[in-house]
């Protein structure tokens, strides 16, 4: 086994984040640097990779100094990012996804809904693809946003020569590898990792996407996630501030490296990991549950093969805005303004005033659908649009603290409806594990516990996706044997989240609201 430290890092929307984490898991030294993001018009959002890449080196060359390491103590680094679309030439150089022609805007952002028509022209298909998408082809994955670039920006993709979910984006930028990890291809790629022969051609003939392989360097093999893709090159080394001997993992989608991150502690215990499930929450949320054998259902996303651990399969439900949505509040309402980390706390210490006179009652007779940005689970709908209830003549600052209580509330018992939908199709789940920026949001984390009727375990230290990331790091660097025991010997305690007893009759009864709310959106819908 190798001796050292590794090095994780973690892409979300706003920001990259890097950790130093030791052979037992714990983070030794956290990096952090902002990432842009182009928001050209309604639907659409863009970043830079270069930027993304800039950023990056600057998280990792922070997060050493920090743990107060030198660069050769670093011997294997992995990424996890959101699954956004990177788009090169075929000299590597940047291409525009942008209708302004900026180059620089090379990459569709995960939350991009500008191919929604084509996302729905994916689901007409009714190929078998689908079946592990729960049979409806979403706009954040990447099928359609392809497609949408051939038919809108046609010299874009005449150039293409490279196109990269994130994550694997920086592993090529990293050593050169065009190696591709199974977990973004099988979740966001239409890969079936499963199956003899895992690309169904045919599904993108179909499409108008025939020369796909033409234009993305695309294997016709996935590496498996922990794989060794090689070393860093001499250029990535000084960019991040270590060695050429550092070692390169084939890495995750965010989602899933904080499901590794919380659940991989179960790998050696296959039966067991299906009591369990992530909630990987910050801009969205995901409901991650492993199990040893598929188990699909209308509205989920998978189930898919290896996409996290070796031999297990991955469903994924998710809730496309929760933190962004909570951002949106504020900045929709009169009294509120930027949502910075002040302005969410200044809100949270009042809503704490109020509840202390009213209790759970607050705002009770104001109710909310969160599906702002579409539904991703467990109704797999990205039209569906959020519904408030309970509106008064009030724009006081108090007014806008109400209508944030209740949209967190909303939010949980979204993350409730999930649940309870997995457990209708034969998933067995009790415990919950909170990951992800929601976990450091104390009015969340008393919600999940009081509105969820199974165990909430919120981690203990440090950053889930950082944790998950870090065990795929020292699986490829051979600090550990392979993946399953990387996450055995890196896994970590976390915290239990009791309900206070009292809450459940409110809950109970918002949730029967939420459900008939669901159902008169749709009666509505089937009017128009």
């Amino acid at each position: 086994m190798a001796s050292g430290v590794v090095c994780a890092v973690d892409v979300g929307s706003g920001s990259a984040r890097a950790g130093i984490l030791d052979a037992n898991g714990h983070l030794l030294g956290r990096g952090e640097h902002p990432i842009r993001m182009n928001r050209p018009r309604p639907g659409y959002a863009e970043h830079d990779s270069q930027d993304i890449w800039h950023a990056v080196g600057a998280a990792v060359r922070a997060a050493r100094e920090t743990a107060g390491m030198a660069a050769g103590d670093v011997v294997g680094i992995a990424f996890d990012a959101t699954c956004s679309l990177v788009v090169r030439d075929r000299e590597g150089n940047q291409l525009s996804v942008s209708t302004d022609s900026d180059r620089h805007w090379d990459t569709m952002v995960w939350l991009d809904h500008r191919a929604i028509e084509e996302a729905d022209e994916c689901t007409a298909t009714g190929h078998a693809v689908l079946n592990s998408i729960g049979g409806v082809m979403s706009p954040e994955m990447q099928t359609p946003k392809l497609m949408w670039l051939k038919r809108h920006l046609p010299q874009s993709w005449a150039r293409a020569g490279y196109l990269f979910d994130l994550a694997d984006f920086l592993t090529w930028k990293a050593c050169g590898s065009l190696g591709r990890s199974q977990c973004t291809l099988t979740a966001k790629w239409t890969y079936l990792a499963h199956e003899e022969e895992p690309w169904r051609r045919d599904f993108f003939e179909q499409l108008g996407l025939g020369d796909l392989f033409d234009h993305g360097s695309l294997p016709e093999k996935a590496s498996p996630a922990g794989a060794g893709l090689g070393c860093l090159t001499a250029e990535a080394a000084a960019a991040l501030g270590l060695t050429e001997n550092c070692r390169v993992g084939a890495s995750l989608i965010d989602a899933f490296a904080g499901a590794l991150g919380v659940l991989g502690g179960f790998a050696s215990n296959s039966d067991q990991i299906g009591r369990h499930v992530a909630l990987v929450a910050g801009t969205s949320s995901c409901i991650m549950a492993i199990s040893p054998e598929p188990r699909p259902f209308a509205g989920a996303w998978g189930p898919y093969f290896g996409a996290a651990l070796p031999g297990l399969w991955v469903s994924e439900g998710g809730q496309s805005a929760t933190g962004a949505l909570l951002d949106h509040v504020i900045r929709s309402h009169s009294a509120g303004g930027e949502p910075d980390a002040l302005m969410h706390d200044r809100i949270g210490s009042r809503i704490a005033e109020l509840r202390a006179v009213e209790g759970f009652e607050l705002a009770g007779r104001l109710h909310v659908l969160p599906d702002f940005h579409g539904n991703r689970a467990p109704f797999a709908d990205p039209h569906a649009l959020g519904v408030i209830s309970g509106l008064a003549l009030d724009s006081s600052f108090d007014s806008l603290c109400r209508l944030y209580w209740r949209t967190a509330v909303a939010i949980a018992l979204g993350v409730r409806h999930i649940l309870d939908t997995l457990n209708g199709n034969d998933h067995m789940i009790d415990t919950l594990h909170v990951a992800g920026g929601h976990a450091r949001n104390p009015l969340l984390m008393e919600l999940y516990a009081d509105v969820l009727d199974c165990t909430v375990i919120e981690p203990s230290a440090g950053d889930a996706m950082l944790a998950g990331t870090g065990m795929v790091a020292a699986a490829a660097a051979n600090v550990h044997a392979n993946l399953e025991a990387a996450c055995v010997a890196m896994r970590q305690k976390g915290h239990v989240r009791r309900p206070d007893p009292a809450a459940a009759g409110r809950f109970d009864r918002d949730y029967r609201i939420f459900l008939e709310m669901h159902r008169q959106r749709r009666a509505l819908e089937v009017i128009q």
